[in-house]
Order: structure tokens, then C-alpha cells, then sequence
């Protein structure tokens, strides 16, 4: 470098040094206007270049006083030049870091240990430039200077990195402990926490405090951050946490944010489960029912129960056998793969009889496990599945065995798993042929005539066999109901329509309103599955039942649809995340949900923003409009809004559209709970054979709304013609 460039970093390294100083002494006043805060945020971006000099001019310092490279001009030259330029980048990482931390989500424990540490790397870098010629500086001197700045370079990074990625992001491959066994699991401990850390709290912790939100423990999850609450538990479709992860990616409040690790699929499965099931802080894996989604999932997570691998004695059987056993109502498959046992099924009860199991005699020995359920097997029909001797488990739930049956099944030596719920076996039935089965762990009874007690009595007896009770109503433990269903295949219709609602507990009564008044346990009609409607209608039902809590509230909305369209096809793109079935989705009755885990939610909405949303349809017989209607989300939280209007253009050719209506839906004026609704709107009858329809997301996002001045997203599902 030139002498005339030395003084002029010179100058800047001492202008630097007494700005410095000067923050540090006011940094309890020092607010940082919005226009410099970019300055600040170049702090991560800007601090390799000070940490990559000071460490070669470090280790050339080291080696400074050594004979060949003390009395080597270009080494001197060379080495004073880099540590020079060290030193100034690093005051301006300095002054860039302190203006950052300024910024909302910079505090905690760690904040001060990075912030010194990397001012002490800087005073050290300068006052080791400006003594480095003097008299009393020596080798000792250097190479104590060097090592100390360097400890120093090296805690800076350290404490940084924490910061940003979580205390234990250099030790977490190190430490990482092994997957904890299925058994002694617990749901948010072994499974949701470790999405959180792995994904999360790089932002969200006590250091770096994101929106206010801290995501390292129950308590602060449970308080969530600036925006509100993270979850309503229960209500995955209505849950912070779940709609900003949907976000799209390209939105500023979509989590995690672009550049951070993204969570998978199966990740964002868990959480919409585990709070669809409550958000349970201290339930184990193994308390969920075996067939519940959230379980399934966790499991691949976790550890196995540990257990001895399963070996065979028999060879498979030939795979050509195997394809001309397999029926309609009859299925065949390995128990694993390449494994030689197999599992059978048996579907469709009117064309089941004993000698469908007969047929079965060529593969007898692979077969392992059997299922009958819900098939018209008899006592006599016993010997048939006695046949197969290495049955490991068996599925009689339903059947018309008794314990005459069971007494036979005894000379299954290796069956271990019995399912005999809905059937007539007896506590005296089980108490005569328990004791003959040698292998037996597991028996499902659940839904036959033993009593809770009985059951006790006979798992008092025989402390090896796990007896599967299932739940029995006694009236002394009322649960809450959940919601009726809607059984029709859509709810969007062109003619009358038979309503049909249906709830999976017996004995159930469902109440109905449909003049938008909340249904009630006494005054509200009582669905007989006798609706018929004939126009749009929506309807609010509940379940009741005597000696559980009524359900929740639930909506059906019914749309009456006079016209479809013969041809449909799209004038402007829609937005590249929601292009549902392009323009033909608008027309085939599927509807989208707010539950943003649904196929529905995925599959079913079309979407623009940046532009407006322009349909041309076709009707081959001129038809005689009214109305038009487009059904939406509205969701204030994350932008999405009605539209600003809709132009409804009609006529006899698609050169000669004149306007017929421009429609104006009501727009939020603060935020709101969500909701699905058509909006539109009547207008003079006309007779169109071509009908185009422009509707228009709303340009700019009121004042009141975080994204103010933004445009609007607009998703419609479905839209209805008179």
C-alpha cells in the first residue's frame, strides 16, 4: 500500500476508535433510526472479513521475530498492511454489531459475551497496530498478543454462532443422544421439542428473542409471543404456529424464514396433530391409541421397543400360488419384506364361507396372521384355522364364535395375539381356556359381555396377557361429543337435495337449525335424515347424547348451482402456489377447508395477487343469468382478503361482452376470525351465451393491517351462477 492510502486508514482506525468509544458510553441512549438499521443487519454478512485477515496476520505475527522473516522487507511490508486492514474492518463489524442489537429479539445471556468479545477483538487488533513498532515490543510480547486475540476471535464466533443457530449448534452432531425407546417416550418432549430446536429456536430463544416468541420450554410455548398465542389447542386450522408455516415461502411472515431450514412434511404433520389432540405436555407415545396418525408418525422418530428379530422355520411359499390365491374378497400379503410369512385378509361377508379358508391349504404353513373380522364364521368353521399351525395372530371381532370355538383355538401353539371383541365368548368361557393357550400375551375383548371387573379378575389371574378393555360408557365419565358429519359427496348441488348427516356414536341425536340461530338440546328440530333443500342454506348442527357433554357447534354450508358451464378456461395466470385444478375447479363441487393440513387446502383453491383473477365461460344453450357468486377464505392474518370487486360481462359472442354488474363485497376494516363465505350479488336478468368474470384482489391492504399497502391474496373454490 502506498503511503498516501496507510494514512488515510490510519486516520479512519483512530475515527473508529473514538466512535466507538462513543457508542459504548452512550449505547443506554442510542436508538437507531429505521433508514440505518440495513447498516446493522450487513453485521453477519460483514464480519468473515475482519476474522479471516486478523487470523493470518495473527499467525504471521507469531512468527514475526523469527531471524528469516524479522529481516525479510515484503514479510514486514506485508504483515503490517494486513493487520491494518484487520483492524479497521473489524471496528466496522464493531459498529455494525452494536447498531443491530439495538433491534427488538437481541437479548439474553449471550448477548453481552459476543458483543465484548468482539470489542476486545478490536481494541486488541488496534493497539496491537499502533505498539508493534515500539521499542519494548518483542517475540514474547507478539506471540502473547497473537494468542490472546486469537481466544478472542475464536469466543467472538463462538458466542455469535450461538446466537444465531442455539447453544449447541458446533457440539449438537457430538452430543446428540440416541433416539429415545417408543416406550418412554413422551409426545412434546421426544417429538415436538426437537422440531422446535432443529427448526426454531436459532430465532427463538432467551439470546435472540424473535417476535418476542421463545420456543426452548412448555412455559414459554404456552405464553407465545407478540402476535398472540402460538396454537388454540384442538384447532390446528385456526393455530399461529400452523398458518404462518403455510405462508407462502415468498411472505415475510412465512416460518422459517428463507435461508433457515424449512420444515418437511412429516414435521408439519406432527404439530398440526399433536395440537389437534390438545397440544399434551406430558403424555407418552404409547398412551395414544395404536392407530392414531399422531403415534404412527412420532414412531419413526423414536427408537423401537427393543425386541428379538422374528425368525421362520418355514420357506416362502411360491409366489405363483400366492397370485391365484388372491381374490376380490381376499387379500395376501407378506408380513415383511422378504420375509416368508404372510397375513390374509377377508373382505365381503356375503361371499364368505368355510371353504374359502380351506383354499387355503397350500400356503397353511406361511400364513401367520388371519383375519375374520366381521365375517360369518361359525364354531364349526374352527378346525378350517386350526390348520394353520405357525398362526401367530387372529381376528374373530364380530363373528358368531363361543367359547366351544375358543376351547379348539388352544391347539395354536404359537398364537399370540386373540381379537374377539362383538362376540358372545363369556368371562366363564375365557376363565376354562386361558390357561391351554401357551403363547397367548394380548386379547382384545372389548365390546363383549364381560364387565370392567370381570376383566380385572381375569387380568388379576393372568398378569402375562394384556386384556384390551376398549372404553364402556357407564354414564359415570361423561366426554364431550364431537361434531356431526356431513355424509353427502358435496355440498354443492343443481337439484333438491336429501341432507344427509350421520355421527359415528350410537344413539346419538343431532339438532339442527338452518334460520342461522344456534341450535339447542330442546327447542332445535331434530335431524331424521328427512331434509330436503331446495335453495342455498346453511346449516348449524349438534350432537347430543345423555350422559356425555353436546358437541361443538358445526356448519354445513349447502350451495344451490342452476348453471354450469360448458366450457371454462382461464384469461390471466393464477398465483404459483395456489393453482388448484386451474379453471376448471371453479366448477367441480369441491370445496376447499381452512385446515391447512386437508387436501382441500392444498388441492382446491385458486388463488392470484399480482394480477386479477379473469374467467371466460361458454354456455352452448344461452342461459338466463341473475346472479353471481364466488366462494372465498377470508383470512385478515395473513392477507388474505375478499375481493375489490367483480365485474360480470356477458353476451351472445366473447367479441361482444358488454358489463352486466360490477359487484363490490364488504372489505374487513380490522382483523377478524376467519371465514368461509360467497359473496356476490343479484343483478338484472340477462340472456348471455358467453360470460366472463373479473374479479379483482384488493390493490392495497387497509392501514390498520401489518401488511399495509400490500396486495391482498385472493383464493375463490367454487363459483354459482342464479
Amino acid at each position: 500500500m502506498n503511503k498516501k492510502f496507510i494514512d488515510i486508514a490510519e486516520q479512519a482506525l483512530i475515527v473508529s476508535t473514538i466512535f466507538i468509544l462513543f457508542l459504548l458510553l452512550f449505547e443506554s441512549k442510542l436508538v437507531v433510526p429505521v433508514w440505518l438499521q440495513p447498516v446493522g443487519r450487513m453485521h453477519p454478512l460483514f464480519l468473515h472479513f475482519p476474522i479471516v485477515l486478523l487470523l493470518l496476520a495473527l499467525g504471521m505475527e507469531f512468527f514475526r521475530f523469527n531471524p528469516a522473516n524479522n529481516a525479510n522487507t515484503f514479510y514486514r511490508t506485508f504483515l503490517t498492511n494486513f493487520w491494518l486492514i484487520g483492524a479497521l474492518s473489524a471496528a466496522f463489524t464493531v459498529i455494525m454489531g452494536i447498531f443491530l442489537s439495538k433491534e427488538t429479539g437481541y437479548e439474553g445471556e449471550t448477548l453481552p459475551w459476543h458483543k465484548w468479545t468482539g470489542i476486545a477483538v478490536f481494541f486488541l487488533a488496534a493497539i496491537g497496530y499502533w505498539c508493534r513498532s515500539m521499542a519494548w515490543y518483542q517475540a514474547p510480547v507478539a506471540k502473547g498478543l497473537a494468542l490472546v486475540t486469537t481466544l478472542c476471535v475464536v469466543l467472538a464466533g463462538h458466542y455469535g454462532s450461538v446466537l444465531t443457530h442455539g447453544d449447541n449448534f458446533i457440539t449438537g452432531p457430538i452430543l446428540k443422544s440416541a433416539p429415545v425407546p417408543l416406550e418412554e417416550a413422551i409426545v412434546f418432549n421426544d417429538v415436538i421439542q426437537p422440531i422446535f430446536e432443529q427448526k426454531c429456536v436459532s430465532c427463538h430463544n432467551p439470546d435472540k428473542l424473535k417476535g418476542e416468541l421463545m420456543l426452548t420450554d412448555a412455559k414459554s410455548i404456552l405464553k407465545g409471543g407478540k402476535t398472540g398465542k402460538l396454537f388454540v389447542a384442538g384447532q390446528p386450522e385456526i393455530s399461529l404456529l400452523l398458518q404462518r408455516i403455510h405462508l407462502p415461502s415468498e411472505d415475510k411472515k412465512h416460518m422459517p424464514p428463507i435461508g433457515k431450514s424449512q420444515l418437511n412434511p412429516q414435521e408439519i404433520a406432527l404439530l398440526s396433530l399433536w395440537i389437534k389432540a390438545k397440544a399434551d405436555f406430558t403424555k407418552k407415545v404409547i398412551d395414544l391409541p395404536l392407530n392414531d396418525s399422531l403415534r404412527l408418525i412420532a414412531s419413526t422418530f423414536l427408537s423401537p421397543v427393543e425386541r428379538e428379530e422374528e425368525h421362520f422355520d418355514f420357506s416362502a411359499a411360491d409366489e405363483e400360488t400366492i397370485q391365484k390365491l388372491i381374490t376380490e374378497f381376499r387379500s395376501i400379503s407378506p408380513l415383511a419384506r422378504e420375509s416368508p410369512a404372510l397375513a390374509v385378509n377377508f373382505f365381503n361377508k356375503t361371499a364368505f364361507n368355510s371353504e374359502k379358508i380351506k383354499e387355503l391349504k397350500e400356503i397353511k404353513e406361511q400364513v401367520v396372521f388371519l383375519n375374520l373380522a366381521k365375517m360369518p364364521v361359525k364354531d364349526a368353521d374352527i378346525s378350517q384355522i386350526t390348520a394353520f399351525e405357525n398362526l401367530q395372530k387372529l381376528d374373530l371381532n364380530f363373528t358368531d364364535i363361543t367359547g366351544k370355538g375358543l376351547k379348539e383355538l388352544t391347539s395354536l401353539k404359537q398364537l399370540k395375539n386373540l381379537s374377539i371383541s362383538g362376540t358372545k365368548v363369556t368371562m366363564k368361557d375365557l376363565q376354562a381356556v386361558i390357561p391351554n393357550f401357551k403363547s397367548l400375551n394380548t386379547i382384545v375383548v372389548w365390546n363383549t359381555g364381560l364387565t370392567i371387573e370381570e376383566i380385572r379378575q381375569l387380568q388379576k389371574a393372568h398378569p402375562r396377557i394384556r386384556f384390551i378393555e376398549g372404553f364402556k360408557d357407564d354414564g359415570k365419565n361423561p366426554i364431550k361429543l364431537n361434531p356431526p358429519q356431513v355424509k353427502n359427496k358435496s355440498t354443492v348441488f343443481n337439484e333438491p337435495v336429501l341432507v344427509q348427516l350421520a355421527h359415528p356414536v350410537k344413539g346419538v341425536q343431532i339438532r339442527f337449525t338452518t334460520d342461522g340461530t344456534e341450535p339447542d338440546s330442546v327447542k332445535s328440530a331434530i335431524f331424521t335424515n328427512q331434509t330436503v333443500i331446495k335453495a342455498s342454506t346453511n346449516i348449524r348442527a349438534k350432537a347430543y347424547k345423555e350422559g356425555w357433554f353436546g358437541s361443538d357447534e358445526v356448519a354445513f354450508d349447502f350451495f344451490k348451482r342452476t348453471y354450469v358451464p360448458d366450457s371454462v378456461r382461464l384469461l390471466l395466470p393464477l398465483n404459483r402456489v395456489h393453482q388448484a385444478e386451474g379453471a376448471k375447479s371453479f366448477f367441480d363441487q369441491k370445496l376447499g377447508t381452512f385446515n391447512a393440513n386437508s387436501p382441500a387446502w392444498a388441492n382446491n383453491w385458486a388463488g392470484v395477487r399480482n394480477n386479477d383473477l379473469a374467467l371466460m365461460a361458454e354456455f352452448k344453450k344461452p342461459v338466463l343469468l341473475s346472479s353471481v357468486e364466488l366462494r372465498i377464505m377470508e383470512e385478515t392474518e395473513t392477507g388474505i382478503f375478499p375481493p375489490e370487486s367483480i365485474e360480470v360481462w356477458g353476451g351472445n359472442s366473447p367479441d361482444q361482452l358488454k358489463k352486466i354488474a360490477v359487484i363490490k363485497p364488504s372489505i374487513p376494516t380490522k382483523y377478524r376470525t376467519h371465514l368461509l363465505q360467497a359473496v356476490g350479488g343479484k343483478f338484472k336478468p340477462q340472456t348471455v351465451s358467453y360470460l366472463k368474470i373479473v374479479a379483482k384482489p384488493l390493490s392495497k391492504m387497509p392501514e390498520w393491517h401489518g401488511g399495509k399497502g400490500k396486495p391482498a391474496l385472493l383464493l375463490v373454490d367454487e363459483m354459482f351462477f342464479n
